[in-house]
């Protein structure tokens, strides 16, 4: 399953109340295939959407679906109501005129309080929106056909705190969230805080391997580091070596290169440490440039 498949199976969990039930109901009918005043028809591919919708439609306006997918069908499933009797007491209920022709937008009527406002959200979300895992990126987004109900969805959420992007795409109208901590709060009003926290430990982890390969690339950056300095001093070295002036260096210079010589692959600073008697790292250092420079006088 996805993430987005998880999220909708974990909203589905809520129960269904008589309180939230017409809020949902509304939610999934602004953001479903098709809402008109002869039919509404739903379209999913969520297992637990669709276990959920015929209870979630009787429990909001007390009607059944007239076409309902075969028994043990999978992948896309339809719903659809068609009987003027069912789509007249829906539209009673959600307060549209009775005549003429259906307006779509967001009856604030029905969503004064908290818990309607989140039960509409989770019948859009479970309808028309959808949700990147988190793994790859972070995405939340609501679809739907009719622009008056993405801008007023716009405004709800504006409401409720929260900040959306909107846009439009092949003739449909969405409304978006960009931002994890955003994404997480509002899964968390929907009724998925487990999904929410999915993003909180997807995103620590992506910190948490970020760090690392930080750390990775600046540690191999180090010893490619070391590694060319040793190599140029043990070349200064040899140099030194060949040209028979190495044994007329100081003794404190000596000591430096012979303590690159046996141990190449050490630092300056974990070199210092084992000088007789012990030499500040730079002290080290200062000794190495002064090999280097009379090698290169030497040609």
């Amino acid at each position: 399953m996805s993430f987005s498949s998880d999220v909708k199976a974990e909203l589905c969990r809520a129960e269904i109340s008589s309180r939230t039930a017409l809020p949902e109901c509304y939610g999934v009918l602004e953001f479903c295939n098709r809402f008109a005043r002869d039919e509404a028809r739903i379209v999913t591919g969520s297992d637990a959407f669709a276990a959920r919708l015929p209870r979630l439609f009787n429990r909001a306006a007390g009607i059944t679906f007239d076409e309902l997918p075969e028994k043990g069908e999978s992948g896309k499933r339809t719903f659809a109501v068609t009987s003027p009797e069912s789509m007249a007491r829906i539209i009673d209920l959600l307060g549209y005129a009775p005549r003429g022709l259906l307006t779509h937008h967001v009856n604030l009527g029905l969503l004064e309080d908290d818990r309607s406002r989140a039960a509409f959200l989770r019948g859009a979300f479970l309808a028309g929106g959808s949700v990147t895992d988190p793994k790859k990126g972070y995405h939340l987004e609501f679809v739907t056909g009719h622009y008056s109900v993405c801008r007023e969805l716009t405004a709800l959420f504006l409401d409720m705190g929260f900040e959306p992007r909107s846009s439009s795409r092949a003739g449909n109208y969405m409304t978006y969230f960009k931002k994890s901590d955003i994404i997480e709060d509002l899964l968390t009003t929907l009724g998925a805080p487990v999904s929410a926290m999915g993003i909180m430990s997807a995103k620590i982890e992506k910190d948490m391997t970020n760090q690392v390969n930080r750390k990775v690339n600046c540690d191999t950056a180090n010893v490619t580091k070391t590694v060319e300095a040793s190599a140029a001093q043990l070349a200064d070295i040899k140099r030194l070596r060949d040209a028979g002036i190495f044994d007329d260096l100081t003794e404190k210079l000596r000591e430096a290169a012979r303590l690159r010589e046996e141990y190449p692959e050490l630092s300056i600073g974990e070199l210092a440490g084992l000088a007789e008697p012990p030499v500040t790292k730079s002290g080290l250092s200062h000794r190495l440039r002064k090999i280097s420079e009379i090698a290169q006088k030497i040609g």
